[in-house]
């Protein structure tokens, strides 16, 4: 029998649907940590299929710090029903002031860096929690970082 408490928890912490957390719970026993690493290992596998799938929607996040940096981030989704998801633009908010913050030097050496929100957890790592939640293919396509007196 799967607690309630667990089930709200364990969906909360990885954003799966209620009836793939109680499967997974069950099948693990009710143990948190088991069922928490199962998941991931199942949103690993749902980013994989999905790496093909067209991503023609999305949006520009812009961040400007202390006016003296500033980022422009193209991210894409596959329809703009989740280009509009609260989760998806505060994701995206969150990767234009990593890349505010960390100066990364272009997507893949951003997708390997450990969140500035989430020690211990890589960009990477959120971009595929993010697709698992919203069921699409998510694409961090390109940026720009400025800085007040660099050329």
């Amino acid at each position: 029998m799967v607690e309630k408490q667990d089930l709200i928890v364990l969906r909360k912490k990885t954003g799966a649907g209620v009836m793939e957390c109680k499967r997974i719970l069950q099948e693990c026993g009710g143990n948190m940590a088991k069922a928490e690493k199962e998941l991931k290992k199942l949103g690993l596998a749902a980013a994989e299929k999905k790496k093909d799938r067209i991503t023609a929607q999305g949006l520009i996040e812009t961040y400007n710090h202390n006016n003296k940096i500033g980022v422009l981030l193209e991210i894409n989704c596959e329809t703009d029903f989740v280009a509009k998801n609260d989760d998806f633009k505060d994701f995206a908010h969150k990767v234009a002031m990593q890349i505010a913050s960390m100066e990364p030097k272009d997507v893949s050496s951003l997708l390997e860096q450990d969140s500035i929100f989430e020690s211990e957890v890589s960009i990477d790592d959120q971009l595929k929690n993010l697709i698992l939640k919203t069921g699409e293919n998510i694409k961090i396509s390109r940026f720009i970082r400025y800085q007040l007196g660099e050329k």
